[in-house]
């Protein structure tokens, strides 16, 4: 073939491949418009790709999970990450898959007499909602930190206690005590109670905790909650970027405000790192400064969360 007749074909290759790949036309109608035959048009559009002038790419989702979790779980020195499949970037969206994706891992992890220490708020909502029955036996549930008292906002701890409850067939253990006190006093005094010390006590020996991270953003939920002056909470926007289990930390995952620590009603963040299971479940670029400081302090060694936020925990 001359270089001329070569150049045409290019030139008509080309012209194909726009119409077929670019404009999703189809090969009889791009045969029609260019009166061409129809296996002329497939015999171009062949040409191209052997030219190289047309790259087909297949964008595996599945694949590009797969090499996220295990990117995250060498970078955080994680034994598992699993990775929320989600339609679209809606808060709603993701808190749902969330929820899905961890009731389905406790399913696979959860076995008979476990003690299992949970939290409160709209992430371990979705996941509360999510539960099936579960076939282990003698399963035992612990509040890891306090609740709310005397605020009109909803922390869901009820919701998620009656459907643990109900999926782990047992009764939790729950500490019926303000997650932040005044004073360090009064917090000190009401853990004497024999009562609250053996909740306490059962949250430390827990051997799966399921937890996840809030902000420090206005419209996070311990602000919400009337704990916090206004001053307080700018104070706490400074040195934190979040907290684990109502724990105030910094980027690095240090304790952000000590003192405020000292009034906190919720295990150490220490005893997250002997956990057999410490779950990490947060999703949304919002959390995403939250999520990565608790990774970097190693409290977690099982991160359950979303594709975007996965990437962005890399980047």
């Amino acid at each position: 073939m001359s270089k001329n007749n070569l150049n045409e074909k290019i030139k008509q290759a080309l012209q194909v491949s726009r119409l077929y790949y670019l404009d999703g036309v189809s090969q009889i109608s791009i045969a029609r418009q260019l009166q061409l035959s129809r296996p002329t048009v497939s015999r171009l559009l062949q040409f191209a790709k052997e030219q190289h002038l047309v790259e087909i790419k297949i964008q595996d989702p599945f694949q590009n999970v797969a090499l996220l979790q295990q990117q995250l779980r060498q970078h955080y020195q994680l034994k598992e990450v699993l990775i929320a499949s989600q339609t679209n970037a809606n808060p709603t969206n993701i808190l749902a898959s969330l929820g899905q994706q961890t009731a389905q891992y406790l399913e696979r992890i959860v076995h008979h007499h476990d003690i299992i220490g949970i939290s409160w708020g709209q992430t371990m909502a979705a996941v509360a909602r999510s539960l099936q029955p579960s076939a282990a036996q003698g399963v035992q549930l612990v509040q890891l930190k306090g609740s709310v008292v005397n605020s009109q906002e909803n922390n869901y701890a009820y919701e998620i206690t009656r459907r643990f409850n109900q999926a782990f067939q047992t009764v939790a253990q729950i500490l019926p005590l303000p997650v932040i006190f005044d004073n360090v006093a009064t917090k000190k005094l009401v853990e004497q109670d024999q009562f609250i010390k053996s909740v306490l006590e059962q949250g430390q020996a827990a051997n799966i905790a399921l937890y996840t991270v809030g902000t420090t953003l206005p419209s996070a939920m311990l602000f919400r909650l009337g704990y916090f002056s206004p001053t307080a909470i700018k104070h706490l926007q400074q040195v934190a970027v979040g907290d684990l289990l109502s724990r105030f930390i910094t980027a690095k995952g240090t304790i952000a405000d000590k003192p405020l620590n000292e009034r906190t009603v919720s295990i150490e963040l220490a005893a997250l790192k002997k956990k057999e299971y410490s779950i990490l479940v947060a999703g949304g670029l919002q959390k995403v400064p939250a999520i990565q400081a608790a990774l970097v302090g190693g409290y977690p060694n099982v991160l359950i969360t979303d594709i975007q936020t996965a990437q962005k925990l890399l980047s």
